[in-house]
């Protein structure tokens, strides 16, 4: 995981359940009934960097498209600083073009630039090119520590 941010106690664990959960932090954060449903998963070429967005180094390929993964206990299990997807995140299948995808990031944006809120780098590396469906496992963790 390339951002990292020192949390003490049970803060890590609240803030990843509030982020990845769209459970409410009490007297931090109230979840209005409008909140965010899903977090968009996307693939990058290479490190998108903490001044990044989801646009940057983000994997082109014919049938690309982030996905969505549910904001709730459903789409992440959160247990301590760990977080990891409920089930495998699947990609929409290559039809043209040839990438390497290395990090995969986590934001809030169906398409367009983004807010880029966790990335990692994914090894091995997905080699993506036609009838390829790439994937991240339920072994896919970020972490705060």
């Amino acid at each position: 995981m390339a951002a990292k941010v020192t949390k003490a106690g049970g803060f890590a664990e609240s803030l990843l359940k509030l982020l990845f959960q769209g459970q409410a932090y009490p007297l931090i954060a109230d979840i209005p009934a409008a909140n965010l449903a899903n977090l968009q998963i996307s693939l990058h070429t290479a490190n998108p960097g903490a001044s990044g967005d989801q646009n940057t180094n983000e994997v082109a390929y014919t049938g690309y498209a982030r996905v969505a993964v549910p904001r709730s206990t459903g789409g992440f299990t959160v247990v301590a600083n760990q977080v990891n997807p409920n089930a495998n995140i699947t990609f929409p299948q290559c039809t043209g073009g040839s990438v390497v995808a290395s990090w995969f990031g986590i934001g809030d944006s169906t398409t367009g630039p983004g807010h880029l809120w966790y990335w990692g780098q994914i090894s091995p590396a997905i080699n993506i090119s036609a009838g390829v469906i790439p994937q991240l496992t339920i072994a896919t963790t970020i972490s705060e520590t």
